[in-house]
């Protein structure tokens, strides 16, 4: 799923992540610290996260139920009678965690060893008998809100329909059947030895992480060597694809990619897809599902200018997908690939060439370092953008597009800063903290905009906290169109806690951080930012539902609310030419091929991804899987074809870097669209006042 809210989703930078390791399958214990390490990061939750929530019985349900779902999300390994095997524990967990004792924590997790150990045994046991794909079954590939199998022999039935599925993947991919047999051999059987390398602090860390979840998806607690690998992330200096990693049951999932980074650059990569093989050959490719993340990283990292080949399964796989071949030059992420471009637009309308600038934004970004330095030519977001805006290529365009889809965000000073470049002054973002105090942060240049004419801000459900807030505040004021899809929803403010400042570790046993939300962003208009996010002025045709991503898709997220407004001025002239730019830009969508094509293509991936069954059969799958990739083919020939470009015969053809920016020629049409009615409503306005 693009979105996971697993607790055992433990975010990381693919290159820096190593986790601790421990060669023994003896049951493990907690560590006499971990005593007082749980004391304090429950009465820093109930204190100070802005969700105003007590330790207490009904969150200990709640935590007892998510930690089965942490461990086991697919629900491929307990059974029922695990989870009422230690039921007398359910309203116990909050004095267990205030008192700091653990050892229910750890008696789950070592029976969630032994289930795995069992399944990996008889998955082994299944290949051991053969295969065979001329059946007429179906396997539900997702299974997180499925119950808990009731009996093993219900879930011996699971896995052997799981186990066919996984051959039949590899078959359809074009593996022979010893292949195959083999891969699978050392896939089930790392299930098992994963566990085997798991420490305490990794149960400890899993186990608290379920209790920040429950007060909002941004909460968790990181171990000393998570907290350690979080420093070097923030450094933006990182050796490795640029892609942001989370467990997903026994899966690799992407879930962020870093703009500038190898992952970002390629084009074939999305966030929901799964890395199933990696190597540094064709040759050497390993399968990876069911490895620790900690070791997935290992593999994918690597020497700067080396080359690492991904096997990657799509997000919108659901069966209808078959794995792809990805290969990425590891690289160093630095601050200047991130940094802001300028492109045009040409727009051919009724005689007349329209040239539209864009600046596309990947995040917002700002050298902190050479600032504090005392550096004046220090590089950021708000200081490129003025450049480029006073550059010979912006000089003279008759609209701007501030592209931020999949800007993930970044400062939130820059943001703020940022939209002071278009608007006069005033207002930006109002935050609420935990305490109630309230804080309105505004256009720090008193003067008058430095670009004021046609603007439209493109965003999709990969933009994000800082994206929100500078697309909110455009709409707010009146001063620019909103254009794509609904952003992702993140309206809160975190902050890490070092344990130590509580008497937790020592020189020899560092302590770990909480990651905890203290306040929330609303917009001046006085709505939040919060798990609604922005919705556009003018949709744009996605491959997704609005629910389905982003803060939408989370577990316990804060809700929606407002708060009063802040006082500033909003410019009412889009309000009187809205209606009509909705009307052109919907016929546009209805009549002219490339934007038909992709709305076609959005809603073929839409129903894919809502496909929770797959056929184990191999002729039908053989027979979904062509039909799709045929459709997927017409759907880029028709975008090709109607923007002057040459048709490809297989998908393989593709040239990802190559393929035309539909979205984007239909925002800078938008614009020239609003070019028009303003000038159309100027000269109205001008002959009313002629004498």
């Amino acid at each position: 799923m693009p979105y996971s809210t697993r607790v055992t989703t433990w975010l990381v930078w693919l290159c820096v992540v190593l986790l601790a390791t421990t060669a023994s399958a003896e049951r493990l214990e907690p560590d006499a610290r971990h005593a007082r390490a749980s004391q304090v990061v429950a009465e820093l939750l109930s204190r100070y996260h802005y969700r105003d929530q007590s330790i207490d019985d009904q969150l200990s349900e709640k935590v007892y139920s998510s930690y089965f779902d942490a461990l086991d999300p697919q629900r491929f390994y307990f059974l029922q009678s695990d989870i009422d095997a230690f039921s007398d524990q359910r309203l116990r967990l909050d004095d267990q965690i205030s008192s700091g004792r653990l050892d229910t924590a750890y008696a789950i997790f070592a029976r969630y060893q032994q289930r795995v150990a069992e399944r990996s045994r008889y998955a082994l046991n299944l290949l051991d008998q053969g295969l065979d794909y001329t059946g007429e079954g179906s396997f539900q590939i997702d299974r997180d809100d499925v119950d808990w199998a009731s009996s093993k022999t219900q879930l011996n039935a699971i896995w052997a329909r799981r186990v066919t599925n996984d051959a039949l993947t590899q078959t359809l991919n074009g593996r022979a059947m010893d292949e195959v047999i083999s891969s699978l051999q050392s896939r089930y059987r790392r299930l098992e030895r994963t566990l085997e390398q798991y420490s305490a602090e990794d149960v400890f860390q899993t186990f608290m992480s379920t209790w920040a979840a429950q007060f909002d998806p941004h909460s968790s607690y990181m171990s000393p060597r998570t907290s350690e690998n979080f420093d070097i992330n923030m450094s933006l200096s990182l050796e490795g694809i640029g892609a942001l990693l989370s467990s997903e049951g026994d899966f690799v999932e992407i879930v962020e990619l870093i703009a500038g980074g190898p992952a970002a650059g390629s084009g074939e990569l999305n966030p929901g897809d799964r890395i199933v093989g990696v190597g540094d050959s064709l040759e050497s490719i390993q399968d990876v599902v069911g490895w620790r993340l900690g070791d997935v990283v290992d593999l994918i990292r690597g020497a700067k200018g080396s080359d690492v080949y991904l096997r990657v399964l799509p997000a919108s796989a659901s069966g209808q997908s078959r794995e792809t071949l990805i290969t990425l030059t590891r690289n160093t992420i630095e601050l200047e690939e991130q940094a802001a471009q300028a492109e045009i637009e040409t727009i051919e309308r009724d005689g007349q060439t329209h040239t539209i600038g864009v600046i596309k934004l990947p995040a917002f970004y700002a050298d902190f370092n050479a600032a504090n330095a005392g550096d004046e030519d220090y590089r950021s977001t708000t200081r490129d953008v003025a450049n480029l805006l006073r550059s010979d290529k912006l000089a003279n365009v008759d609209g701007l597009v501030i592209d931020l889809r999949g800007n993930a965000g970044g400062s939130l000073e820059e943001a703020v800063k940022l939209t002071g470049l278009f608007v006069d002054q005033g207002p930006v973002v109002q935050v609420h903290r935990s305490n109630g105090r309230r804080e309105v942060l505004r256009d720090p240049d008193t003067g008058p905009a430095l670009y004021d004419q046609p603007l439209a801000v493109m965003v999709d459900s990969g933009s994000a906290s800082a994206s929100e807030i500078f697309a909110a505040a455009i709409q707010d004021y009146g001063r620019g169109l909103v254009i794509g899809d609904q952003t992702f929803g993140k309206g809160t403010v975190q902050t890490l806690i070092g344990l130590e400042r509580f008497g937790v570790g020592s020189d020899d046993q560092p302590a770990g951080r909480l990651k905890l939300t203290i306040a929330k962003f609303y917009r001046i208009n006085g709505e939040s930012t919060q798990l609604e996010g922005v919705t556009p002025d003018l949709t744009m045709p996605y491959p997704h539902g609005s629910e389905a991503v982003g803060e939408r898709a989370a577990d316990n997220a804060l809700p929606w609310d407002t708060v009063r407004s802040a006082k500033y001025s909003r410019d009412r002239e889009l309000d009187a030419m809205i209606n009509e730019l909705r009307r052109r830009h919907q016929r546009r969508i209805q009549t002219e091929p490339a934007l038909q094509s992709v709305s076609t293509e959005a809603e073929r991936v839409q129903k894919a991804r809502e496909q929770t069954q797959v056929s184990l059969n191999r002729a039908t799958r053989e027979a979904e899987l062509t039909a799709n990739e045929q459709a997927r083919l017409a759907a880029i020939n028709a975008q090709l074809k109607a923007t002057g470009g040459t048709p490809v015969d297989t998908l393989d053809d593709i040239d990802v870097s190559a393929l035309p920016d539909v979205l984007l020629t239909e925002a800078a049409a938008v614009l020239v669209d609003l070019v028009e009615l303003s000038r159309d409503a100027g000269q109205m306005t001008a002959k009313a006042n002629q004498p």
